[in-house]
């Protein structure tokens, strides 16, 4: 199985608690003003690569705590993203996945959509919610607006609804 990535990035200390490699998947429907990846939008962009050759780069870098997804939109390609993040957790890695989507909008594609509740189930942070230019924010830890979240994800799953993460929680 393959799926189209933006780009890769083997250290990153911005997209989430820790050192982190950093998968950007390729295509995004969102299309929000002021978007941080633009280039990732348009779902031929990119460049196509298996699951296995994703792994093998993720395996070959030491020292990270974790992968994160971001986008484009991760859950636009949620199925590929579910078998790769199955095998990130036998890694014995954490999962950070952005989402330009409310998480209860991903409980409700997830009851539709087999893929995203499985991408869902992978993660232990969700940082949900579109970016929006008029609430930019830098100062915020690992998201560029005041409107987005970061979701401890096995606690929501379990509630089925948002509980922030508390970033003293690792």
């Amino acid at each position: 199985m393959s799926l189209r990535v933006a780009g890769l990035i083997n250290e990153s200390l911005v997209d989430g608690p820790g050192i982190r490699f950093v998968l950007f998947a390729q295509g995004c429907p969102l299309r929000c003003p002021g978007c941080h990846n633009p280039e990732a939008a348009d779902p031929r962009g990119g460049v196509e690569m298996s699951l296995a050759e994703i792994l093998a780069r993720i395996k070959g870098v030491r020292g990270i705590d974790g992968v994160t997804f971001s986008g484009g939109e991760p859950f636009y390609q949620a199925e590929p993203l579910a078998r790769l993040g199955k095998e990130i957790l036998r890694l014995g890695l954490n999962l950070v996945i952005y989402s330009g989507y409310t998480f209860a909008e991903l409980l409700e594609r997830g009851r539709r959509e087999e893929g995203t509740a499985r991408l869902l189930s992978c993660g232990w942070l969700l940082v949900e919610g579109s970016y929006r230019e008029e609430e930019r924010d830098l100062s915020l830890p690992f998201r560029g607006s005041r409107n987005q979240r970061i979701l401890d994800l096995p606690s929501s799953l379990e509630q089925g609804a948002a509980i922030e993460w508390k970033q003293e929680e690792r």
